[in-house]
């Protein structure tokens, strides 16, 4: 059982700091909350469990002072660092009179903000030291596995299941990011409210913008109504926006009002409705990338990644596979009225040893498939050609023994002047084959 990781809450109005830090904490394997105000940070401490806040003092409205001072009032147990690019021994000291424990100036090192950071953490409650999450069940709220890649995520969704922090689910296609939102949902305290998934890659770009936001009749042609959007019907739960890089830059801006006015205005309406729910994002694009290149807002992409989780491929949980296959054989087999069906030895290597390229959709249709190919038992001929000969480890050794067979052919030729017959004799090859080898 592994100790629970430390729970960072940072908070800062200049998002590149945000990132930076972010960044460096992440790779020490701490667990971050990301806020750009006082206000977003206050509702971030409201529902979750912090173990360390670490605060930007010059922000406008409410400023890091104010903050540590809150904080100390109403979470007392919480350590707090400041960081500042405007440090002053007045400042200082007023940091740590407010409750501070360290004070950070910038610019500083990476090694320096650790150091601060373990430093801080040493002073946490015993009791918040001593906590340890137990082994997490192989099946949670739909999703299987035991693999530690998988036990990181379950516990990420068991810190964030009970607040409305905005998150960003990060991972290649057929990684499972719906269910890991369907997971935050109904494992959290907002599971008997409404949950909406919505693919905006699916809606056209058209109508993207009132199907999320509703429309008001004679807005646009066609519009016969008054009708609410997907944000309304989600009102007091979740709304997952799958595939949200799609989304125009039109849709960009009001989504960004909803997240930070918690308002939402209809297509033609004049006014805006009020609506208290948590946004949960979900991508396979490089948001960053599409930020630097001007399809994606910067500010939205922000407001978005306040909670980040990156659902692992399933190359990187092998653990998983069987465990997988089997909740498979289950389903399918349930489903095509056969019973009984066993995975064959040779047909568990094979898949564990294939690198699945298309994550775990790419599983669950090999074994739907098979289950359809096969009598009693699944053997290696009811699986798909690219999953039994396109194994990586097979593909490596292959090239490893054709390049020592490149430099036998060269070392050949050059003990006879080149003559390719007498090569072709010494390598026991015909001419022609020798020829291809050669090309």
């Amino acid at each position: 059982m592994a100790l629970r990781k430390e729970n960072l809450l940072i908070v800062d109005d200049d998002f590149d700091m945000l990132e930076v830090l972010d960044r460096s904490l992440s790779q020490e394997n701490y667990h971050t909350y990301k806020a750009g105000s006082v206000v977003e940070a206050i509702d971030i401490l409201k529902h979750s469990t912090i173990d360390l806040l670490i605060t930007d003092l010059q922000m406008p409205g409410m400023n890091g002072m104010e903050l540590v001072k809150y904080v100390d009032d109403h979470y007392p147990g919480i350590p707090k660092l400041v960081i500042t690019g405007y440090p002053s021994i007045d400042n200082a000291l007023t940091a740590i009179k407010s409750g501070a424990l360290d004070y950070l100036p910038k610019p500083f090192t990476k090694s320096e903000l650790l150091f601060s950071v373990k430093k801080s953490l040493n002073n946490l409650p015993l009791i918040h030291k001593s906590i340890r999450r137990s082994q997490v069940e192989s099946n949670y709220a739909g999703m299987v596995g035991s693999s530690a890649k998988f036990e990181e995520l379950v516990d990420i969704i068991e810190r964030v299941k009970n607040n409305r922090a905005t998150i960003l689910i990060k991972g290649e296609s057929g990684t499972g990011k719906e269910l890991v939102a369907r997971a935050i949902h109904y494992k959290g305290s907002f599971a008997q409210n409404p949950f909406i998934a919505v693919n905006c890659g699916a809606i056209p770009e058209n109508l993207l913008e009132s199907e999320l936001f509703g429309s008001t009749k004679g807005a646009f042609t066609g519009a016969s109504e008054t009708r609410e959007g997907y944000f309304q019907a989600a009102n007091g739960g979740t709304i997952f926006l799958d595939e949200i890089g799609t989304a125009t830059l039109a849709v960009q801006v009001k989504l960004l009002r909803v997240l930070q006015e918690k308002e939402v205005r209809k297509v033609g309406a004049r006014n805006s409705d009020k609506i208290q729910l948590r946004v949960i994002a979900a991508t396979n694009s490089d948001l960053q990338e599409m930020v630097e290149k001007g399809t994606f807002r910067e500010d939205l992409y922000y407001r978005l990644n306040v909670v980040d989780i990156l659902t692992p491929p399933l190359r990187d949980r092998k653990e998983d596979i069987l465990p997988l296959a089997k909740t498979f054989l289950d389903k399918y087999q349930r489903e095509y009225g056969k019973s009984n069906l066993k995975l064959a030895k040779k047909t568990v290597e094979i898949l564990t040893r294939y690198n699945w390229p298309g994550n775990i959709r790419e599983l669950e249709n090999v074994i739907q498939r098979a289950i359809i190919m096969c009598e009693d038992e699944i053997l290696p001929q009811d699986l798909p050609a690219t999953v039994k000969y396109q194994i990586p480890e097979v593909e490596e050794e292959l090239a490893a023994l054709k390049e020592v067979e490149k430099r036998h052919i060269l070392k050949v030729l050059a003990a006879v002047d080149q003559n390719k017959t007498r090569a072709a004799e010494i390598l026991q090859i015909d001419r022609k084959t020798l020829r291809e080898k050669i090309k």
